[in-house]
């Protein structure tokens, strides 16, 4: 789609969209580019990654090569019926006000929910009380299936460990450890993204849904690695507050695995 080609509406998100997008600097110039080439899907961008080979780092825990998100805001709206309705992110964000006889944009960008006369009321004419309930609930529902993701990555995370720590060769954990980065680009693709997938909750839970099976898929193969090597289980570390976490990952980056 050629830029003269995009409506009003279009482009009053697309001022948004300049930052509120997925990225990555590419090359020894460090240029910024959007990798959009093969699509805007979560699917599309893990592609384009792969093909290119693209690591943001290498997880201490697990050894696998792992992708970061930034926040693909514009990406996750444009499949939901906001984006659907030709909504903007200026609607919603900075709906309109009037001052005397003018019409303008609330510069004041906030959360809808702290303005929701104004925000939402223009074409949703139920009470206030109504509104934020609807809102909230998406969102409790995309934390739950974003907490899901979040435990099954993790335990992945330790079960490729615990096979390295068996005698795995890197050789017998380049699978497992594809599978992790795929889950995990999924988790990180929601969770990264402001609104906690109420811009597209049915595309936010199909995400995560998908992250959640990939985490088990890995989980399985592991434990059919395990076996090879006589071990039927794995014993994981106290990950029950933030100083315990912070601990256990220290102690990886350490080289001094528990």
């Amino acid at each position: 789609k050629k830029m003269e080609d995009f409506s009003h509406q279009e482009m009053r998100s697309l001022v948004c969209a300049q930052c509120h997008v997925e990225y990555y600097f590419k090359g020894e110039g460090k240029y910024l580019t959007f990798p959009w080439d093969k699509g805007t899907t979560v699917e599309n961008m893990e592609e384009y990654y792969d093909d290119i080979e693209h690591v943001d780092w290498t997880h201490a825990i697990s050894g696998a090569k792992m992708v970061k998100m930034q926040h693909p805001d514009w990406e996750l709206y444009s499949t939901g019926i906001h984006a659907y309705m030709g909504v903007s992110c200026a609607d919603c964000h900075m709906p309109y006000k009037t001052e005397g006889g003018a019409k303008f944009t609330d510069h004041h960008v906030q959360s809808p929910l702290l303005n929701i006369e104004n925000s939402c009321g223009v074409c949703h004419r139920w009470g206030e009380d109504e509104i934020r309930s609807r809102v909230e609930g998406i969102q409790s529902k995309g934390s739950e299936g974003r907490k899901r993701a979040e435990r099954a990555i993790s335990m992945a995370h330790f079960d490729i460990a615990a096979c390295k720590e068996a005698g795995a060769t890197d050789a017998e954990l380049t699978k497992i450890r594809d599978i992790i980065r795929a889950a995990q680009v999924r988790w990180d693709y929601v969770a990264a993204n402001n609104g906690l997938a109420f811009h597209s909750p049915q595309e936010a839970m199909r995400i995560l849904g998908g992250a959640v099976d990939m985490a088990q898929e890995c989980r399985v193969e592991a434990l059919k690695i395990l076996a090879k090597y006589g071990y039927t289980s794995v014993k994981y570390p106290d990950m029950s507050s933030e100083a315990n976490a912070k601990a256990v990952i220290k102690s990886f980056i350490d080289g001094n695995p528990p």
